[in-house]
C-alpha cells in the first residue's frame, strides 16, 4: 500500500511538469494535431470516476455507517449493564453491595480498555505510517499487551491481570471473567436467577458488538477494489492532458495552455477521490478519519463509574487538532 502511495502522490505532484512539455510541442510543432486524441478520453474518466465512486461508498459504509454503529451498540450495551449492576446486585451489607457493583463495573471498564487498545493493532494492509502522532506511534497498542503492568491496574486485580496477559484475546478473557464472577454472585443469591439470564444476555451482547469490530478490524477491504482504482486513475491521468489538447486545440491557439491548469485540478480531484476510498477502508487504524473509539470508551467510562458514585472520573477527552481519537 506504500508503494502505491508513492507512485500516487509522484504523478499528483508532477502533473503540471508532465502536462507542460506535452503542451509546448503541440504548440510549436508545425503539426499541431500530432499530440491529440482522436478517441473520446472521456470515456475513460467517467469509468475511472464510477469505479472510485463505487470504492468510496463501499469504505463510507464499512467506516462511517457499520464501525459507528457497532460502537454505538457498545454504548447502549454497557449503559444497560452498568443500570442492571446498579438496579440487580443486593446483599445484606450495604458496603459489601457497593464492594461488588464497583468491581463488575470497573471490570467492564477493564474490558472497554482491553477492546479498544486491541483494535488499535497494526495491521499490514493499514496506513501505519500515517497514524497520528505521539497516539499510536510507534508501538503504543503492541505494548499495551507485553508489558505486566497493563493501564487497568484500577479495574482488575493482579490475579486477573496475570490471567488475561496470557491469553491471545485479552478482551475476550475479561468478558469470561465476568461472566463467572456473575456466576459466583448468583451462587451466593446476590440476585435470582431472572435477573441472572438477564447479565448473561447483555454480556453476549457485548460479545457480539466485539465479533464485529474484530471482524471489520482483521478483514481488509478487498486489496482489487484499492489497486483497480488506483490504475484506472493512473492511467486516466497520464493520458488526461491528450485529450484536453484534444478539447482546447479546436478553440483559440492560446487555449491550448490551459491544458497545464485544467490537469492539474482534474488530477487533483481524481486522487482526492481515491485518497478519501483509501483512508476510510480501516476504522480502526489511528489515524485522524479514525471511528473515535478512544474517546467513545472514555464517555462509556464516566458515565457507568458516575452512576455507581465513583471517585477519580476522568475528564471526557477533548478534540486534538479539531479530531477526536
Amino acid at each position: 500500500m506504500d508503494d502505491f502511495q508513492l507512485v500516487e502522490e509522484a504523478i499528483f505532484f508532477t502533473e503540471p511538469f508532465y502536462s507542460l512539455p506535452i503542451t509546448a510541442l503541440h504548440v510549436f510543432l508545425f503539426d499541431r494535431n500530432c499530440f491529440t486524441v482522436a478517441a473520446n478520453w472521456g470515456i475513460l474518466g467517467i469509468a475511472a470516476a464510477f469505479y472510485l465512486g463505487f470504492k468510496n461508498n463501499s469504505s463510507y459504509d464499512r467506516t462511517s455507517w457499520e464501525a459507528r454503529k457497532i460502537w454505538g451498540s457498545i454504548v447502549n450495551n454497557s449503559r444497560s449493564f452498568a443500570a442492571a449492576v446498579v438496579s440487580f446486585v443486593q446483599t445484606e451489607d450495604p458496603n459489601k453491595t457497593a464492594q461488588i457493583k464497583r468491581i463488575l463495573i470497573h471490570r467492564h471498564v477493564a474490558w472497554l480498555t482491553a477492546l479498544r487498545y486491541q483494535m488499535r493493532l497494526s495491521k499490514e494492509w493499514e496506513h501505519v505510517f500515517r497514524r497520528v502522532k505521539g497516539l499510536y506511534i510507534p508501538t503504543i497498542c503492541e505494548d499495551y499487551f507485553q508489558k505486566s503492568n497493563t493501564n487497568s491496574p484500577e479495574f482488575l486485580t493482579e490475579e486477573e491481570i496475570s490471567s488475561v496477559l496470557k491469553k491471545s484475546n485479552m478482551a475476550t478473557q475479561i468478558l469470561a471473567l465476568q461472566s463467572e464472577s456473575l456466576q459466583t454472585l448468583r451462587d451466593d443469591d446476590c440476585f435470582d436467577d431472572f435477573r441472572h439470564m438477564e447479565f448473561q444476555r447483555l454480556i453476549s451482547e457485548l460479545y457480539n458488538d466485539q465479533g464485529k469490530s474484530e471482524r471489520i478490524k482483521n478483514f481488509p477491504f478487498p486489496r482489487q477494489y484499492a489497486s483497480t482504482a488506483l490504475w484506472t486513475t493512473l492511467v486516466f491521468c497520464i493520458l488526461l492532458p491528450f485529450g484536453l489538447l484534444n478539447t482546447f486545440a479546436q478553440e483559440e491557439s492560446w487555449m491550448a495552455w490551459m491544458t497545464i491548469p485544467f490537469s492539474a485540478l482534474i488530477t487533483w480531484i481524481f486522487f482526492l477521490m481515491e485518497k478519501i476510498g483509501d483512508y476510510s477502508e480501516n476504522p480502526f487504524e489511528g489515524t485522524y478519519n479514525d471511528v473515535p473509539i478512544t474517546s467513545i470508551a472514555k464517555g462509556i467510562e464516566i458515565d457507568i463509574r458516575e452512576m455507581i458514585n465513583d471517585t477519580n472520573i476522568p475528564k471526557p477527552i477533548e478534540n486534538q487538532n479539531g479530531f477526536l481519537m
